[in-house]
């Protein structure tokens, strides 16, 4: 077991690497393009920059989490109230996110009606389905996991 969850510990830390660069290369060129897009909102060059930077607190914190969990599960404390919270940090953070992400589409709609681009308004909806659709996967295995504690914590007091 130890292979696997070794394996996906890379995999979370490599799932990092890209957001960090996007985060130090494209976000800044995203914002200047806004800028420049509508030059007479001059705040909204910090508007983007804090939405898309916001973003990455949250995801770099479930990263976290789930590095974590695997950690848990090394431990064979994988049935634990430590993976519950690591789970339900996760489902937290993926909401944030996506809420994030809904408060930025007037952002993105600006963008993309001015740039006649209407692939910004779609990545934006992109991000934010796929946050929701690791929140509700989060909450169901949350849920599960603590049936499953709860199951094992009566079997153990029956015998």
């Amino acid at each position: 077991m130890n292979r696997e969850t070794l394996f996906l510990k890379i995999v979370v830390i490599l799932i990092g690497f890209p957001v960090l660069v996007l985060c130090i290369f494209l976000v800044p060129k995203i914002a200047n393009h806004a800028a420049g897009l509508l030059p007479e909102w001059v705040y909204i060059k910090y508007l983007v920059l804090i939405d898309l930077y916001a973003t990455a607190i949250p995801f770099y914190f479930a990263l976290y989490q789930a590095f974590k969990l695997l950690g848990y599960i090394d431990k064979n404390q994988a049935f634990s109230e430590l993976s519950v919270t690591a789970l339900k940090n996760i489902k937290n953070c993926a909401i944030i996110v996506s809420s994030l992400y809904v408060l930025g589409m007037p952002l993105f709609y600006l963008m993309a009606e001015v740039d006649d681009a209407p692939g910004i308004i779609l990545i934006g909806m992109v991000m934010v389905f796929a946050s929701m659709v690791i929140a509700v996967f989060a909450a169901v295995l949350q849920k599960l996991l603590k049936n499953a504690i709860d199951i094992k914590s009566e079997n153990d007091l029956t015998v």
